[in-house]
């Protein structure tokens, strides 16, 4: 592993004066430490966020907000969202182990990697680790590829369960940018399509950050689901999940939300919304 340094800022502008284009952002570690093992990523330095970001939950201005440090597993246990969202918990909980929610963040949910198994062999071609190589899972072994939202410059898939369920209710993303305006992304637009540039999974700013992520109030807290199929019951990526989600009113559907993952490059392609 290439040597690195280390450091921890207490606050966010702190956090937002030491980073530099050679560091990386710590949260959890739960994806950005396996590709560090596999040499992948090798970051100059890493930058532990874990004390400079909010791991609050908190309704604010008809939003329930989700801090960028709040823990999966915490997610899924508060009492907010399993008032006002029930269906991100949910899906927090059909997600990775026990273990790895624990260390899991919000933010860092939202940036793991859209990957392959190809992308983790590094003897193997692979335009998201090496743009330009080509694309082994093309024409490889390709049952967990994508099924729509790809193109030949990548197939993969966004593993994220947590993300679909975001999708779904029209959740939007607080980032701090490199001079430290705040700026607000649509979920819908947070992640892109592999294009010309498969290497980048979002459009997160350079040297940018999450700090929130906030659900806008809505009518779905009764009638709710997160379906997910895979090949184990338990720790496991989807071959294909959905996010659903009804407002029911005198016994008539009054809207619709349905976000599909594990089929597409980015989660809830193909989202779709419906009011009658």
């Amino acid at each position: 592993m290439k040597p690195f340094s280390f450091s921890k800022p207490g606050s966010l502008a702190k956090l937002m004066q030491a980073r530099k284009d050679a560091a990386q952002f710590l949260a959890g570690g739960t994806n950005l430490v396996d590709l560090m093992k596999k040499n992948i990523a090798a970051p100059g330095a890493l930058i532990d966020i874990s004390t400079a970001l909010s791991d609050k939950v908190e309704l604010t201005g008809g939003k329930l907000r989700i801090g960028a440090m709040v823990r999966n597993s915490a997610i899924a246990t508060n009492a907010q969202v399993i008032s006002k969202a029930p269906l991100v918990a949910k899906a927090v909980l059909a997600g990775a182990s026990p273990q790895i929610r624990n260390m899991a963040s919000t933010g860092g949910n939202l940036l793991q990697r859209t990957r392959c198994p190809y992308f983790y062999d590094v003897s193997t071609p692979c335009n998201k680790r090496q743009p330009g190589t080509g694309c082994s899972a093309l024409h490889g072994e390709n049952r967990m590829s994508a099924i729509v939202g790809y193109n030949d410059q990548c197939v993969a898939v966004h593993p994220s369960d947590l993300c679909v369920a975001l999708a779904a209710l029209d959740a939007t993303v607080n980032v701090t940018n490199a001079q430290q305006k705040q700026i607000v992304i649509p979920f819908k637009d947070f992640h892109k399509l592999p294009d010309n540039s498969p290497d980048r999974d979002n459009q997160l700013p350079a040297n940018a950050i999450i700090t929130s992520i906030d659900i806008p109030d809505n009518p779905f807290a009764q009638h709710h689901a997160y379906v997910k199929i895979r090949d184990r019951d338990s720790y496991a990526f989807a071959l294909i999940s959905v996010a659903a989600a009804l407002h029911i009113q005198g016994g008539r559907i009054a809207d619709v939300r349905l976000a599909s993952g594990g089929v597409a490059h980015k989660p809830g392609a193909g989202t779709k919304q419906s009011s009658s």
